[in-house]
C-alpha cells in the first residue's frame, strides 16, 4: 500500500503563538473565567454582593427590530444552531418567534441556501472518483489527510454560513453517532460522500439512515466490513452496529456478533482499484442466522434482503429506541435527562417509524427541555464556528481552489483541533463525546481563550467582515457600560451582568462610567481584550 504524505503538525491557527499571549490577558481571562460561573452556567461561588457595588449595567438602547429574543426563544435557537447572530434574529422574529422557526428549520427543502451548496466546489477533490483520489495520493501529490482536513474546513464553514441551520446541527449528530473517522486510510476516497448521505437522512427516518449508512462504503472500508467473508467474517463492523448505532452496550452477546457480521458479509468494495462499491454474492454467508429476536433461514445467494431485514429491525427495536432518545436527550437538553422522558420520547420514536421530526418536536416540547438553559458545552468545533458568526466574521474561497498555509480558511481545522478535536478526527468508532465533561478542562478553557483573542484581533488576513474598533461602537460615544450592554447584546443575546461589567472592567482597565469615543486608549489598544472578555465568558462557551 502506498504511503501518505506526512501531515504536518497542527497549529492553533493565529498569527501569535500561545507563549507569545500577553501575561496580562492570559491571566485575566482566567480570572474571569473562574470567577463567573463554572461549566456552561452552573454557578459556583462568584463575588460578594459588596465586591459588585458600582457595576450596575447600564442598558443601552436598541434600535427597533434589533431587541433581544424572549429567554426561552434564545434557550431555543441556540441549542439548535451555531449561535445567534442579529441576522438569525431577525429570522426568528420574521418566523413569529423560535417555534415558528423551528418548525421551518425542519423542512429544510423550503429553504433556499444556494450559497452555502456552493461552498463544496472550492475543493476539486470533493468531486473526482474515489479511484483518482486514491491514484493522487499515490502519486503525492494530495494525501488523503488533507482531503479530509479540507473535509473539516467544509462542514465548519457549511454551519457558519447556512441558513438551514438546524439540519447542519443534526448531520452533525448523526456523523457522530454513526462515525466514520475523517483521518486515516482508505475511507477517505469516499468520506465526502458519507457526508452528503447522512445530510440527506439527517431529518428522516432512522432506519432509511441505518441502512445507507452501514452499507456505505466509507463504513465498509472503515471498520473492514468490505473484506468480510462468508469464510473469515470480520467482526468491526457487525458489532459495533449493535454496541454503538442501535441496541447499545448489554443488549447482546457474542453469539448476536457473529451473526451480525455474517449478514453483512457480500457488502464490499473493489479494493485498491476503482473503489467502487459491489456486492459479492460467494462471499455472503447462507444459512441460518439469530440475533436477539430476529431471525432468517438465509438462504438465498444474494442476501441483500436479509440485511436490510435485519437493519430495518434493529432500528425498530425497543432498545435502539431508547438509545437514540437518550443521546437526543444529552446532546439538546443535559448529560442526565429524566428516564421517563428518554422513554417517551423512544414510543414517539416507534410509533411513527423511526422518524426524527416527531421526536424532535417532542423533545423541545418537554418541560426538562424548557428548564435546560445555558446547560451545554460548546465542543471545539461550535466554539469556532460561533465565534466567527457572532463576530461576523466572511472567510473567502480560495484563490485557485488553493488556500495559502496561513489563510482564515486553512486556519479553521487548526484553530478547532488547537481547542480539542477537529470536526470528526475522534479516532474511535463511538465518534466525538457529546457529554459537558469532555470539553470542560482547563486546558480546553485556555486553549478557547487562546482562540477567542486571535479571532477578536482579526489576526486572520484573509477573511473579511472584520469590524474596526470605532465601527463598534455604532456612531455613537456610549459610556463604558452601555458599550458593554451593546457587545453582550450582539456577542451573547444577552444583557449584560455585574460579573460580567465588572470582568470588562478589569480586563481593559475602564471604569463603568467612562466615555469610550474612538481616541481612547480602549478604541486604540484594547478592545481585543474586551471582546475576548465578553467571548470567554460561560454564556457563549455554552449553548
Amino acid at each position: 500500500m502506498p504511503s501518505a504524505p506526512t501531515r504536518p503538525h497542527a497549529s492553533s491557527g493565529s498569527s501569535m503563538p500561545p507563549s507569545a499571549l500577553p501575561r496580562r490577558t492570559a491571566t485575566v481571562g482566567a480570572l474571569v473565567a473562574a470567577a463567573l460561573a463554572g461549566t456552561a452556567g452552573r454557578a459556583v461561588a462568584g463575588a460578594d454582593a459588596d465586591d459588585l457595588d458600582g457595576y450596575v449595567p447600564r442598558k443601552h438602547k436598541p434600535k427597533h427590530g434589533e431587541e433581544l429574543l424572549p429567554a426561552a426563544d434564545r434557550h431555543l435557537v441556540s441549542r439548535f444552531s451555531y449561535g445567534i447572530t442579529p441576522k438569525l434574529a431577525q429570522e426568528v422574529r420574521r418566523a413569529g418567534g423560535a417555534q415558528g422557526w423551528f418548525e421551518r428549520q425542519l423542512n429544510p427543502k423550503a429553504i433556499k441556501d444556494k450559497k452555502t451548496d456552493k461552498i463544496a466546489h472550492w475543493w476539486p477533490s470533493f468531486h473526482r472518483s474515489p479511484a483518482e483520489l486514491w491514484q493522487r495520493q499515490s502519486d503525492g501529490i494530495e494525501g488523503g489527510w488533507e482531503v479530509m482536513d479540507d473535509y473539516a474546513r467544509y462542514v465548519l464553514m457549511r454551519r457558519m454560513t447556512s441558513k438551514r441551520q438546524l439540519l447542519e446541527v443534526m448531520t452533525e449528530f448523526w456523523e457522530n453517532h454513526l462515525h466514520v473517522a475523517a483521518s486515516g486510510d482508505p475511507q477517505f476516497t469516499w468520506r465526502v460522500d458519507y457526508g452528503d448521505t447522512i445530510r440527506k437522512h439527517a431529518l428522516g427516518r432512522f432506519d432509511e439512515m441505518l441502512r445507507a449508512s452501514t452499507t456505505h462504503p466509507a463504513m465498509l472500508i472503515y471498520l473492514d466490513a468490505g473484506e468480510s467473508t462468508k469464510d473469515h467474517p470480520n467482526e468491526n463492523l457487525g458489532r459495533e452496529l449493535l454496541e454503538l448505532h442501535t441496541v447499545g452496550v448489554g443488549n447482546y452477546n457474542e453469539k448476536d456478533v457473529v451473526s451480525s457480521a455474517r449478514i453483512l458479509t457480500g457488502y464490499s468494495v473493489d479494493y485498491w482499484k476503482s473503489w467502487r462499491p459491489k456486492y459479492n454474492a460467494d462471499d455472503h454467508y447462507r444459512g441460518k442466522v439469530k440475533v436477539k429476536g430476529f431471525r432468517d433461514k438465509n438462504k438465498k445467494i444474494v442476501g441483500k434482503a436479509t440485511t436490510s431485514n435485519y437493519l430495518r429491525y434493529l432500528a425498530h427495536h425497543k432498545d435502539t429506541a431508547e438509545r437514540i432518545a437518550y443521546k437526543l436527550c444529552v446532546k439538546f437538553i443535559d448529560d442526565q435527562p429524566p428516564k421517563a422522558l428518554v422513554r417517551h420520547l423512544a414510543r414517539i420514536y416507534l410509533d411513527n417509524d423511526t422518524a426524527i421530526v416527531p421526536v424532535l418536536r417532542a423533545l423541545v416540547a418537554s418541560r426538562a427541555f424548557q428548564q435546560a438553559h445555558d446547560k451545554k458545552v460548546r465542543d471545539p468545533g461550535e466554539d469556532v464556528v460561533a465565534t466567527y458568526r457572532v463576530l461576523g466574521v466572511k472567510i473567502r474561497k480560495p484563490a485557485g481552489g488553493e488556500e495559502a498555509d496561513d489563510s482564515a480558511l486553512q486556519g479553521l481545522v487548526w484553530q478547532a483541533d488547537s481547542i480539542g478535536i477537529a470536526p470528526f478526527s475522534w479516532e474511535q468508532p463511538n465518534g466525538q463525546p457529546i457529554d459537558n465533561d469532555s470539553w470542560s478542562s482547563p486546558a480546553r478553557l485556555l486553549a478557547s481563550m487562546r482562540f477567542h483573542l486571535g479571532a477578536a484581533a482579526g489576526w486572520a488576513d484573509t477573511a473579511t467582515g472584520y469590524r474596526k474598533p470605532e465601527q463598534w461602537l455604532g456612531g455613537v460615544h456610549p459610556r463604558f457600560d452601555e458599550l458593554v450592554d451593546r457587545l453582550c447584546a450582539e456577542l451573547l443575546h444577552k444583557e449584560s451582568s455585574k460579573k460580567l461589567l465588572k470582568a470588562c472592567c478589569t480586563a481593559v482597565d475602564v471604569k463603568p462610567y467612562d466615555p469610550v469615543d474612538k481616541d481612547s486608549d480602549l478604541v486604540k489598544w484594547r478592545f481585543p481584550q474586551l471582546l475576548t472578555t465578553i467571548l470567554d465568558s460561560p454564556d457563549h462557551l455554552s449553548r
